[in-house]
C-alpha cells in the first residue's frame, strides 16, 4: 500500500500537476537543507520525495 493516498492528497491540493510541483520543489528544499517539517521519527518513508508527500498529508505544506 503507498502512503500516503493519491486521493487524499488530491483533495488537499486539487490536481496532480501542482501536486507533484508542490512536492519536486520541497523534495529538494529538504535534500539541500536538512530541514524537516516534522520530527524524523515521525515520517513513514526514508527518501525526501516520500517524506514531501507526507508533509502535504498532514497540512504542513501552505498553499499560495
Amino acid at each position: 500500500m503507498i502512503y500516503p493516498s493519491i486521493d487524499k492528497l488530491l483533495n488537499q491540493v486539487g490536481s496532480k500537476y501542482l501536486l507533484v510541483n508542490i512536492v519536486a520543489k520541497r523534495a529538494h528544499e529538504i535534500e539541500k537543507n536538512g530541514y524537516y517539517q516534522l520530527k524524523e521519527y515521525e515520517y513513514i518513508s526514508k527518501k525526501p520525495i516520500g517524506r514531501a508527500l507526507e508533509e502535504v498529508a498532514k497540512d504542513k505544506i501552505k498553499l499560495k
